[in-house]
């Protein structure tokens, strides 16, 4: 709140000068030189120098940052990828003030009813406060709305419950004009998390690590194996618990060795090799500015591999007739054998359309382009109801699949 109150009386201020003076201008009178942003660089120092303050303030919109990579660095505590962190005037006011600006509910007969619940002067401390604001929200009366009263998203730590996707500010990546991406979430962290009653096990995707030692998985697990009827009655309930210890012992550069040493993998992703040519692979794609490694799960146990793109800045969009600024794709793999099936594949591909339509509402397609020669994955599309159509590339031949919100509903969804 108090940063965009700054910000709200800085871009108040008198214009600077936005004529951008560079190689290419140098030459060019003032009047004809191209116009930049105006930006604030946010540091991170003083209060911004905590490890979730400016990525809680990025992931409400109100800054960005051209670094959209994950970071190769593990340390918590590390300032890689956040310290060149901006807001544009243009993003600036296109932006909810709802989103950072909030009034605490007022307290019955209280002399000071414009923002204050206690009976005291404004911005005085009061002792056992919090205790104080939390018995009074249970009173608020829940009517349909009340400018007083908590809505249908209310919080009791006063922070908004959804951020909506920020105005698009844009930048030039591969000579291609495209949005400013999102960061990513963090190495190790999961981003999408489903039960999936048809198979009787949790299904989740998480940002692969480079770490050198087994990452543990937190999230939830079936407490047993999935019987016969509960795979065919999807409706049954099986207890889940959680999982704080490593599943399967390897690290995610073992795991991709592993995998990616399997002739049928290496045969369409030619990366086999020594174990440190997967850990370069792993790290160049935690560097990358436009997509992000993954590593899918069943009840902790990692199966597969996958790279979220943006579409619109990869070199797959120069043959591609019409990109949005949103759309996304994927690449997949399915390492254990386990794992296999066209059922599970229904299911983890339809989760990962879900994750690219929820992560930002402005995607409007998600693409998958198998090899015309892998039929196990352009079989994939046919029993998704995926729209299909075949395009040349320098290098291969490749089936494009592309998926929207409206034709998603159609699929074998997760649950």
């Amino acid at each position: 709140m108090m940063l965009w109150a700054t910000l709200y009386w800085y871009f108040h201020q008198p214009e600077p000068t936005l004529q951008v003076t560079n190689a290419a201008s140098k030459n060019t009178p003032d009047a004809g030189k191209p116009e930049g942003e105006w930006k604030i660089n946010i540091n991170r120092e003083g209060i911004f120098k905590g490890k979730v303050v400016l990525p809680k303030l990025e992931r409400m919109g109100l800054i960005a940052s051209e670094e959209s990579s994950v970071g190769v660095i593990q340390e918590e505590t590390s300032a890689e990828g956040w310290m060149d962190m901006f807001v544009s005037r243009r993003s600036f006011w296109l932006l909810d003030p709802r989103l950072y600006l909030f009034t605490l509910s007022p307290m019955s007969q209280s002399p000071f009813p414009s923002g204050s619940p206690y009976t005291s002067r404004p911005g005085s401390p009061v002792r056992g406060g919090e205790q104080q604001r939390d018995s009074q929200l249970e009173q608020v009366s829940q009517g349909l709305w009340s400018p007083t009263g908590p809505g249908p998203f209310h919080s009791t730590s006063n922070l908004p419950t959804y951020y909506p996707p920020p105005p698009p500010q844009y930048v030039f990546s591969n000579h291609v004009r495209h949005p400013v991406r999102p960061k990513p979430p963090r190495q190790g962290e999961t981003f999408y998390t489903r039960f999936v009653p048809s198979v009787g096990q949790y299904l989740s995707f998480r940002v692969a690590c480079a770490s050198s030692k087994p990452l543990r998985h937190r999230g939830p697990v079936t407490s047993q194996p999935p019987t016969p009827t509960q795979m065919i009655h999807r409706n049954s309930a099986i207890l889940a618990s959680e999982s704080p210890f490593p599943i399967g012992g390897l690290t995610d550069i073992e795991y991709l060795h592993k995998w990616m040493n399997d002739p049928r993998v290496s045969y369409f992703w030619g990366e086999d090799g020594p174990q440190s040519h997967q850990e370069e692979f792993l790290r160049n794609g935690l560097a990358s500015k436009n997509s992000f490694p993954v590593i899918g799960c069943w009840d902790g146990k990692p199966f597969g591999f996958f790279e979220i793109y943006w579409v619109k800045e990869d070199k797959v969009a120069k043959y591609l007739p019409h990109v949005g600024d949103y759309d996304r794709g994927f690449h997949c793999l399915v390492g254990e054998q386990e794992f296999r099936g066209a059922h599970r594949v229904k299911v983890w591909l339809s989760a990962l359309v879900h994750y690219c339509l929820l992560a930002d509402n402005r995607t409007e397609s998600v693409m998958l382009e198998p090899r015309v020669d892998n039929g196990e994955t352009r079989a994939i599309p046919d029993g998704c109801r995926l729209l299909q159509r075949t395009r040349d590339q320098p290098s291969a031949q490749a089936i494009q699949s592309d998926e929207n919100p409206k034709r998603w509903f159609g699929m074998a969804r997760p649950w």
